[in-house]
């Protein structure tokens, strides 16, 4: 007796069809599992054998074959439980029915229920691209699956459900995507309304936020460095589908996607300790999972007291801020995810934190805070867009009773800002200015002959990078935007320098 029942595997973000294969011959009562099982799939036998047992049918005593085919990729985790319990009674002939459009997705508890799996979302993408019209997913997993058009999506509960949908028993009703894409599980953002002073500090962020920009704030404990940047996310462009879609499935693989969440409509925020470990940015594990800077993809990845996070962690993340993906190499395998975030870095002048302050004294010896800031390499350095020092805020300014701007208000300049980038790169494969490439910027970034003839100057006398030139001509094309306006001015080559103040200033 044979059956052949169709799931999927995940290989990074990328899925794949994976064929479950049952044959129950003659000889002594024995189950073996061939395909390149891990430890998880091949105790799924032992879940199985208990969960048909408590779920009303019959175990064969018989030999039991089970390959996971294809055999030469090795197959992981749990999603596998479901299918192979299907596979086993269809093919004991306990359960009739035409299965052959369908894929079943679950790990299965002893007694039958259907619990959730990682990469649900990829997988139920792949399973529609494959031709699959029927996908039967547990229900945790169900909402997130619910996003994809084309394909019939079953939130089951218990194997029960499975076998009395597809033999007429009791009929399920597919799962349809609901309005949380529009107005659900939006969590409330910190707002800039509550941010007092720092008004050159904001209106970088705006810039950096309008552009897509990089960006990195230098100032003394208290200064509201750690303040501004969680509430960068409430000024960030609305998200757009393909990129809600892009982020589900980067959280949906960690199995960090919130509960209840059919589609990340919000711009992620991560913020690591700076304990974490290169492989806790970029990704890791025997087959590598996605990393901080992945999980900030579309969003935030905020870098506080930057100097503190060790060399190998910082020096990790240079290709890929610059690629907007990074690949991950393995003996069992080499993956590649998107992490196109925007950098946000605080840190501190100095140890002590109070080297240049208009009030209080430097206590670190001679030296210590040009040692401090050399923690950071110059070329991580180059790679961030905008560099602005942020100021300790007086009482005045903390006393004052003037409102601040909301961040609903920054946001619709910002909205207007991107929506000007959107339009002028439409066919490029970029949407906005700061992931222009040379060329891009050649085409679009052209200043004014009064413009380009202080950029020479201030060019030579501070010995700028190629790199850095690059990057002034696309955040002052962002500060144009703002204005709306189509030229590139002189004010608006000056505003760029001015976010360069680590290569204009070496701390001393």
């Amino acid at each position: 007796m044979f059956s052949r029942i169709n799931s999927m595997g995940l290989f990074g973000i990328d899925s794949y069809m994976v064929g479950i294969e049952v044959d129950c011959g003659q000889g002594l009562p024995r189950i073996e599992m061939v395909g390149l099982p891990d430890a998880a799939v091949s105790e799924s036998k032992n879940r199985v054998r208990s969960a048909i047992q408590n779920s009303g049918f019959s175990f064969p005593q018989s030999r039991v074959t089970i390959n996971l085919s294809p055999a030469d990729i090795r197959k992981e985790g749990s999603v596998y439980d479901l299918p192979i319990f299907i596979a086993i009674i269809k093919a004991t002939e306990q359960f009739r029915a035409n299965v052959d459009d369908c894929a079943f997705i679950g790990e299965l508890s002893l007694d039958g229920l259907v619990r959730r799996v990682n990469g649900a979302l990829p997988m139920v993408i792949r399973a529609k691209n494959s031709g699959i019209k029927r996908v039967f997913v547990p229900v945790s997993n169900a909402r997130e699956c619910s996003v994809v058009e084309g394909v019939d999506v079953y939130a089951v509960s218990h194997v029960r459900e499975v076998t009395g949908h597809l033999t007429g028993e009791k009929a399920l009703m597919p799962v349809e995507f609901d309005t949380c894409y529009n107005d659900g599980n939006l969590l409330p953002l910190p707002d800039f309304k509550d941010v007092m002073g720092q008004q050159q500090a904001r209106y970088a962020l705006e810039v950096a936020a309008a552009g897509g920009h990089n960006i990195i704030m230098v100032g003394p404990p208290g200064s509201g460095k750690s303040m501004l940047a969680k509430r960068l996310p409430s000024i960030l462009p609305d998200m757009t589908f393909e990129e809600s879609l892009q982020t589900t499935e980067l959280y949906s693989v960690a199995g960090a996607l919130p509960e209840g969440v059919s589609l990340m409509t919000q711009r992620p925020f991560r913020s690591p300790h700076h304990t974490v470990s290169p492989a806790g940015l970029t990704g890791g594990g025997a087959i590598p999972r996605p990393g901080e800077i992945s999980l900030a993809h579309n969003g935030v990845l905020f870098l506080d007291e930057l100097p503190e996070f060790s060399r190998l962690a910082m020096e990790v993340l240079r290709q890929p801020i610059e690629d907007g993906k990074v690949t991950i190499s393995r003996a069992s395998a080499s993956l590649t995810y998107p992490c196109s975030a925007m950098i946000v870095c605080a840190m501190n002048p100095c140890p002590c934190g109070f080297h240049g302050h208009p009030k209080r004294e430097c206590t670190c010896p001679e030296g210590a805070a040009k040692r401090y800031l050399a923690r950071v390499s110059g070329p991580m350095l180059d790679r961030i867009d905008i560099h602005i020092e942020v100021p300790p805020v007086d009482f005045e300014k903390l006393s004052s009773r003037m409102p601040s701007e909301s961040s609903a208000e920054i946001r619709k300049r910002v909205n207007a800002a991107r929506k000007i980038q959107q339009e002028r790169l439409n066919g490029s494969g970029v949407s906005c200015n700061a992931k222009m490439d040379a060329a891009l910027t050649r085409e679009f970034c052209r200043p004014t002959a009064r413009a380009m003839e202080m950029l020479e100057k201030v060019f030579e006398r501070l010995d700028f990078s190629a790199r850095a030139y690059d990057k002034i001509l696309r955040v002052a094309r962002t500060v144009a935007d703002l204005e709306n306006e189509k030229t590139i001015d002189v004010q608006h080559i000056s505003t760029a320098i001015q976010y360069r103040s680590l290569d204009r200033k070496f701390w001393r």
